[in-house]
């Protein structure tokens, strides 16, 4: 029985990231019994530490910053209601781009603020900020943006559904709107040397 048990333990630790999936659902149980957040457009703070299994040459690795990123977004849909109101509308959000910049390393035991909130949304997607603030001088050592997709419906709906009225959007900063710009650029450029833009030109000819 102890080698089966070993065996599927290592077969799913060669063939599945297992520790994403146990951080995803302690992160999901521990906003459970946490506060909620009731103003859904309101910033939520977790906090950190770079452990050992989070650095390259001293410092937190770049990947693990944005995988934090994720655990920070679970738990604000969590607290805030957004979960519920995907779950009630049989909506799903899944990434749709993202860029970081940072801006400092943070080292090895350093401790540190994730900071995330929800800017701005579309018909589409909703945008959020997620700042990594160093505990030890206050410095902001990364900031992402994050396109948050919504899929069969919209964020509108969602928030409709939290706050019980029409919420409206903030204005978009300067640098977020410059962000919208390139990823819209870069998905025309994508479609056109796909052939997507040409194919979809002719069909409408041919409906004319």
């Amino acid at each position: 029985m102890l080698l089966w048990v070993l065996g599927v333990l290592l077969l799913l630790f060669s063939s599945l990231d297992v520790w994403y999936f146990v951080r995803a659902a302690v992160t999901l149980v521990r906003a459970w019994f946490q506060k909620p957040v009731w103003d859904v457009l309101g910033e939520q703070s977790v906090s950190g530490r770079v452990l050992l299994h989070d650095i390259d040459l001293g410092h937190m690795n770049n990947a693990r910053y944005l995988r934090e990123c994720d655990f920070a977004r679970f738990s604000l849909y969590s607290r805030n209601g957004v979960f519920k109101a995907c779950r009630a509308l049989r909506a799903t959000m899944v990434v749709g781009a993202t860029t970081i910049r940072l801006r400092r390393a943070l080292c090895l035991g350093e401790a540190f603020e994730l900071r995330t909130r929800i800017m701005v949304w579309d018909e589409k997607a909703f945008y959020l900020e997620q700042r990594f603030v160093s505990c030890r001088d206050g410095l902001v050592a990364a900031v992402m943006l994050c396109k948050q997709n919504v899929m069969r419906s919209s964020p509108d709906k969602i928030l409709q559904f939290l706050c019980k009225r029409k919420v409206e959007c903030p204005d978009y900063p300067e640098d977020l709107q410059h962000w919208i710009s390139f990823i819209s650029a870069s998905s025309q450029a994508l479609r056109a040397q796909s052939g997507l833009e040409d194919k979809t030109g002719a069909q409408e000819d041919k409906d004319k």
